[in-house]
């Protein structure tokens, strides 16, 4: 019985982890252009460090399978690349935005 409740709460665990999207102002999308100061391509969510005129963001992109999937691969958006997202801001975490597309070297990518 113990060992299944350890299992059980190691498990939960991940999913406890996992933000929701309800913190992101959906009713005002953003378009950020800027250059990429850091890139992140990994699990659960990809990002970047956006340096926007006046102010840098933290951008939380999709999962890299997805991204991969649909045409954007972890190149497009190393550091040093411009782009261009659509996002919505964080309501609680006013330099972090979550990016519903990218544009990345000509090609935009639909990321939800």
């Amino acid at each position: 019985m113990k060992r299944l409740f350890v299992a059980a709460a190691l498990c939960a665990a991940p999913a406890l982890a996992h933000h929701g999207w309800s913190e992101y102002d959906q009713a005002t999308p953003l378009t950020l252009t800027g250059k990429v100061a850091e890139s992140g391509y990994e699990h659960p969510h990809g990002h970047i460090l956006l340096e926007t005129p006046g102010k840098t963001w933290r951008v939380v992109l999709a999962p890299p399978s997805r991204m991969q999937a649909r045409g954007l691969p972890p190149e497009a958006i190393k550091a040093g690349a411009t782009v261009s997202v659509v996002a919505y801001a964080n309501r609680g975490k006013p330099d972090e935005a979550r990016a519903e597309r990218i544009t990345a070297g000509g090609r935009t990518v639909e990321l939800r």
